[in-house]
């Protein structure tokens, strides 16, 4: 992963306001958990985000992953996590994603990301995740994913804008449903698709057919007060994970 902090600055779009990002350590916990819940208690649904214990962010840091902080002067407004997950996990993603047992070591999840309801809609999230995606050793950890609550839609346009896929729609996390996203970071070309099929995001039925037939999710789009996912088929096997 990374030897020595990474740094780099820019200026938030509604204000101008100066910020800087930067990997973040073991001492920066208290102010992690702080700030997640400050996210927590704004949402109308807090189940939207997936909140990680003090124990789960401790593994993180501890080099299970890594994590990168935005800062205005001294305070944290934002983070994003990046987690390598246990392969004997019962509900590791890259089963989901149709990984056989020898590539499970090789995926990294793009784990829960937040910014400060002060400083949200200044595309901070997108940002960082360009900021890790860029980080990861894709040699060592060549797959990424990621799971979002439908109707999540800050966070389902963010894992796709990174150029990740819907590759599944399914209960996680005891009972929450949830899509899982992917992406190969070594083969980032997408063909031509085959097929194309438009479905209502509440219709769970209907999307969970066509990702068993195949099919992936890689967009999604408002429509007559709610939103629809476009789902794609592309030639025999390219929707392959490998």
């Amino acid at each position: 992963m990374m030897e020595t902090p990474m740094l780099t600055e820019g200026e938030l779009k509604t204000t101008g306001e100066p910020f800087h990002v930067r990997m973040l350590a073991s001492t920066d916990l208290t102010t992690i958990l702080q700030l997640q819940s400050a996210v927590a208690a704004s949402l109308e649904n807090p189940e939207q985000l997936q909140s990680l214990t003090r124990e789960e962010f401790s593994s993180i840091l501890s080099g299970n992953g890594f994590m990168i902080g935005t800062y205005i002067g001294d305070d944290l407004i934002a983070f994003r996590a990046m987690f390598v997950p246990p392969t004997d996990d019962p509900e590791h993603l890259g089963t989901d994603a149709g990984l056989g047992e020898e590539d499970l070591s090789k995926m990294i999840y793009s784990e829960v990301s937040v910014v400060h309801p002060r400083y949200q809609g200044n595309g901070l999230q997108t940002y960082m995740g360009h900021l890790v995606m860029a980080h990861v050793d894709a040699t060592r950890f060549p797959y990424v994913a990621a799971t979002v609550a439908p109707f999540n839609i800050p966070s389902l346009k963010d894992k796709l804008a990174l150029g990740m896929e819907i590759v599944a729609l399914k209960e996680k996390y005891n009972g929450k449903l949830r899509y899982v996203l992917f992406r190969n970071l070594l083969s980032d070309e997408k063909p031509s698709p085959t097929d194309v099929k438009i479905v209502g995001m509440e219709d769970t039925d209907a999307q969970q057919h066509l990702l068993e037939a195949g099919f992936c999710g890689t967009s999604i789009q408002a429509s007559d007060g709610t939103y629809e996912v476009t789902y794609q088929k592309r030639t025999e096997g390219t929707n392959e994970r490998r």
